[in-house]
């Protein structure tokens, strides 16, 4: 098992369980999904399930961009907006443990 890690994403107060270790609600894999099609799906996810519960964690899957030419593109993307557009649904998140995606506890 990889090493726990935490990355420059916004860390909640001590909103009880570890985010690495908490329970996941829901996942949404975005492997096939072109860069320009990441905004709308992860938003929709992410309000859908922040609907449905405050404080669920939900694991948001990029993979590690070994097929692709320009090398990992998704986990930049969600990583961008995580920390940008989509702040205001997010109470904290990290890389999972593989670095194939992160873990996303919503407000």
């Amino acid at each position: 098992m990889a090493r726990r890690r935490s990355a420059g994403g916004k860390r909640g107060s001590g909103q009880g369980d570890s985010l690495l270790d908490a329970p996941v609600a829901e996942a949404l894999d975005l492997h096939g999904y072109r860069a320009d099609e990441v905004p709308r799906a992860l938003r929709s996810f992410l309000t859908t399930w922040r609907g449905r519960g405050q404080g669920l964690v939900v694991h948001v899957i990029t993979g590690r961009g070994r097929n692709s030419e320009r090398g990992p593109v998704l986990g930049r993307k969600v990583s961008s907006l995580l920390r940008g557009e989509l702040s205001t649904l997010v109470a904290e998140w990290a890389p999972d443990y593989n670095d194939g995606g992160f873990m996303v506890r919503l407000r």
